[in-house]
């Protein structure tokens, strides 16, 4: 779908997304920013928190290290399902429903983890986190393009992409202060205050009204004009929901007739994007998982610590904000392929590295490429779906993340056997492809409505 293309889909685009452009972007999507950032962060810290706590949890429970790494692949095998099946009950029973509900279950969970009396019960809490966080990621970037018109869309979805690093900064700060107060079962210390955010999201989640989209698509054109209108009147505008046409719902655009995320319509764009989303999480989790342990085995242990980490993230943010410049001014695609490059380049700098000034900043650049390449592509994605199908392919998105995050370790190992030269060129390879991958969707998705 051109840009072209899309603005001719007809009038059920356009007439929600011109609505969305009269009722503005202000204090309404910026309040939706903060709620979503929120349990963004969050999910962000339970992520990051498996690093840190599996040598506290091998501890507690007299553990080898890769028992206690369990509570990883218990996480992301949750994080797997709940993907995949949360963003089709977006679509299925409306945004608002599945975002209460992931984030009540996070909560529950991740609270109960913190009291896990043994570590069956603590696989067990993290299985069933990572189930309602991995339900949390698709659905809230479904719901955030939902709220915002077409010229701002890509650059607020990039800015919640970058809550990612608040909430990595925060993980390490706690871990930090458990780490430095010398607790005992510091992983319960950690697991509260990654569970903490969640709880806190839990309240002003209610706040969130259900998509006008969603509302639109289901024929209940009354609910979507309130709706509208609320959007309105929280940026300070005049009413505009009696602008919308009763008969949108009626009105299907030729890529919602019939099918799912692999129809014919759509099978080309969401083989090529859920590819670079396997590539991508296969690389990513490679580089910031394998090779800071295989670094501190060379005696650059100070990868691994909490000050570096904190300096990692915050090296995200800039990329994040180019991130953020480019899907606008230059386009999805092309920023999404620029990031994508500048991340296999960033594998030679690893190949390079030869002392602690090297690994370091190779670190800090690749941190940088791959951070503002998962902003491109959490902006170009949700942008890639019709509304009845977005959760879906959302979610399905998100699956393939995880599974590159659960077959990185297995797939890999063999790899970093036979040297680091090897999988560093190896995730380059990936990344490449990626790119190649990223140029053959057939969707070019600035300024265009959303079907």
């Amino acid at each position: 779908m051109s840009f072209s293309s899309a603005q001719a889909l007809g009038t059920s685009a356009g007439d929600l997304d011109g609505a969305l452009r009269r009722a503005g972007t202000g204090a309404f999507q910026r309040r939706l920013l903060m709620i979503f950032g929120l349990v963004w962060a969050a999910d962000a810290m339970q992520v990051i928190a498996v690093g840190f706590t599996a040598p506290s949890i091998a501890g507690s429970f007299g553990l080898t290290m890769p028992v206690a790494l369990q509570t990883g692949t218990a996480f992301f095998l949750g994080m797997f399902i709940g993907a995949a099946l949360f963003g089709r009950l977006a679509d299925r029973f409306g945004r608002r429903r599945v975002l209460l509900a992931t984030v009540a279950l996070d909560a529950v969970f991740g609270f109960a983890s913190v009291f896990a009396p043994d570590f069956a019960w603590l696989l067990a809490f993290r299985f069933l986190t990572g189930l309602a966080v991995g339900g949390t990621l698709p659905v809230d970037y479904t719901t955030m393009a939902e709220f915002l018109p077409a010229d701002r869309r890509g650059r607020w979805l990039v800015i919640m992409e970058g809550f990612w690093a608040v909430g990595t900064v925060a993980v390490a700060l706690v871990a930090w202060a458990a780490a430095s107060a010398q607790v005992e079962d510091a992983w319960r210390w950690i697991f509260a205050g990654t569970a903490l955010p969640a709880l806190i999201g839990l309240a002003v989640r209610a706040w969130v009204p259900e998509s006008p989209f969603y509302l639109a698509r289901s024929g209940r054109i009354e609910e979507a004009r309130a709706v509208l209108d609320r959007v309105a009147a929280g940026n300070g505008n005049p009413p505009v929901g009696a602008s919308l046409d009763p008969a949108l719902a009626a009105r299907k655009p030729a890529s919602e007739t019939g099918g799912g995320i692999f129809s014919p319509a759509l099978r080309r764009r969401s083989v090529l994007v859920f590819l670079v989303w396997l590539l991508v999480s296969t690389s990513y989790y490679g580089v910031f998982t394998w090779l800071p342990g295989r670094f501190a085995t060379e005696g650059y242990g100070f990868v691994r610590g909490y000050g570096f980490l904190v300096l990692v993230a915050l090296a995200q943010v800039p990329g994040y904000a180019l991130a953020a410049y480019g899907v606008e001014r230059w386009g999805r695609k092309p920023t999404l392929i620029g990031f994508l490059i500048l991340s296999a380049a960033s594998c030679a700098l690893f190949a390079a590295a030869s002392d602690a000034a090297t690994v370091a900043a190779a670190l800090l650049v690749m941190s940088f490429a791959l951070l503002g390449t998962w902003g491109a592509l959490y902006a170009i994605t949700p942008e890639l779906f019709p509304t009845r199908l977005r959760g879906s392919g959302m979610g399905t998105a998100g699956a393939f993340a995880r599974l590159g995050g659960l077959a990185a370790p297995t797939l890999l190992a063999p790899v970093f056997a036979a040297g680091m030269g090897l999988a560093v060129s190896l995730f380059a390879a990936f990344l490449l492809f990626a790119a190649v991958a990223a140029f053959l969707i057939d969707a070019e998705t600035r300024g265009a409505a959303l079907e």
